[in-house]
């Protein structure tokens, strides 16, 4: 509860900013219980609504999180300091494999694809009222989802993964709301939940994808939603396999109102076949976004899902960006139907690297995983010390503690751009700056 610090103010947005500087002067440490509505409302002689109305807005912007009876707190971090932002500065002449970008030698080249979109875009400008979804890439994607039995279903675009995640969460949650989340996981999941007033229930992750006990225990504890990776999870390199779905499968069946978001972000350059769980409940949406195979800045990515909630994500879209622009559109099926990506080939190009490495460091007596994907992730004991040993022989990981809840310490490497001719080298590096010999099928 709060000792000296006093919030003041009369109106909800001046309360709210009363508990945000507090937060940030450090007198309202993480964990700091704010009072009940009702009575912090009597102290300052306004009505609870306002209160109410401010601690709604907090919430918003990740500076506190509600948890049912037991009262709203200040976050362990607010998520006005993203995760990203523990980045370790990366020296000059130092190896930069924290990124998470993908193989700028193995993204296609824009210029064809940016002309070809330009002069189709010439001969008939997009104007207000069209579909937000270009036919032809509506037919490119339905193909593709239906190869990978993937349901029927509507469709539609967001501006990447991050974007339709987001949108589907935020039209069927409310704030306080519960979401089992992987942990590890990626990073901007971890901070977009709580920034949408809704909180983690962390589901620990193996090789196989997100483990069935686990689900069960966050669905049992009331998660409303579910977020999964289907393949090249982040940091882990995890890929849901066919054993693993059917478990899946069998506990989302005891829970048809949760909610399940599947992220297959690397569909295009991961070779591991597709085990989806859409249709597993009655409110699903499977996305599938062109970055890591086309190249970041298009900011495009594909869902599917059931009536409803593509029906509210496609609303509540109309209202705000209206849709994804059809230049980017154009530019993806120039891309796509061209084959402008070997995606086989990426895909081998990636696996003989992360194989690459977490054989080597098995050899060296050093525990990695890395199923699929462009990552290898390696738990330690000592994430700060393994980081600094690292830079100092000239390669810079990036430190577990931006990807994990719950889970223990580790450090994700990746490989998009490290060389076959490096992985010897920087196995003997990472050797060095962990202690052999780490065992263990989980990542916690």
């Amino acid at each position: 509860m709060l000792e000296d610090y006093r919030i003041v103010g009369r109106r909800a947005s001046d309360i709210a900013a009363s508990v945000e500087t507090g937060v940030g002067s450090g007198a309202l440490a993480p964990g700091t219980l704010l009072p009940p509505m009702r009575e912090l409302a009597g102290a300052l002689g306004v009505n609870p609504n306002t209160v109410a109305a401010a601690y709604r807005t907090l919430r918003e912007r990740g500076v506190i999180e509600t948890d049912g009876r037991r009262g709203s707190r200040v976050r362990a971090r607010p998520s006005s300091t993203p995760r990203d932002a523990l980045r370790t500065a990366v020296p000059a002449g130092v190896r930069d494999i924290s990124a998470g970008n993908p193989d700028a030698a193995l993204l296609p080249s824009l210029d064809g694809a940016l002309a070809a979109a330009a002069r189709r875009y010439a001969q008939a400008p997009t104007l207000y009222g069209e579909d937000p979804l270009a036919p032809d890439l509506a037919r490119l994607a339905r193909a593709g989802f239906d190869a990978d039995g993937v349901p029927a279903g509507p469709m539609a675009l967001t501006s990447g993964a991050l974007d339709g995640i987001e949108r589907v969460l935020s039209v069927h949650l409310r704030p306080g709301d519960a979401v089992a989340v992987e942990d590890p996981g990626w990073s901007s999941v971890l901070d977009l939940v709580p920034a949408l007033g809704l909180r983690i229930l962390p589901v620990a992750v193996d090789d196989e994808g997100p483990v069935a006990d686990a689900v069960a225990r966050a669905l049992a504890d009331g998660a409303r939603a579910l977020v999964v990776t289907s393949r090249a999870q982040n940091p882990t390199g995890a890929a849901v396999s066919a054993a693993r779905a059917r478990e899946l499968r069998e506990v989302l069946a005891g829970y048809p109102g949760v909610l399940l978001v599947e992220d297959d972000h690397g569909h295009g350059f991961v070779d591991l076949p597709l085990k989806t769980l859409a249709g597993a409940t009655r409110n699903w949406v499977h996305i599938r976004s062109t970055a890591k195979t086309y190249g970041p800045d298009l900011r495009l990515a594909v869902l599917t899902g059931d009536e409803v909630t593509l029906d509210r994500v496609r609303g509540r879209q109309r209202l705000g960006p209206g849709w994804v622009s059809r230049l980017l559109q154009y530019a993806v099926v120039e891309l796509w139907a061209s084959g402008a990506v070997d995606r086989a080939a990426v895909a081998r190009a990636y696996g003989e690297r992360r194989d690459g490495l977490v054989g080597a460091l098995r050899e060296r007596g050093v525990r990695a995983y890395g199923r699929s994907g462009m990552n290898v992730w390696v738990p330690v004991t000592d994430e700060t010390g393994v980081v600094t040993r690292l830079l100092a022989a000239g390669w810079a990981v990036a430190a577990g503690t931006r990807f994990r809840v719950g889970t223990g310490p580790g450090v994700r490497l990746t490989v998009s751009q490290v060389a076959p001719s490096e992985i010897a080298g920087l196995a003997d590096a990472l050797a060095a700056a962990v202690r052999p010999g780490l065992t263990g099928v989980r990542y916690d």
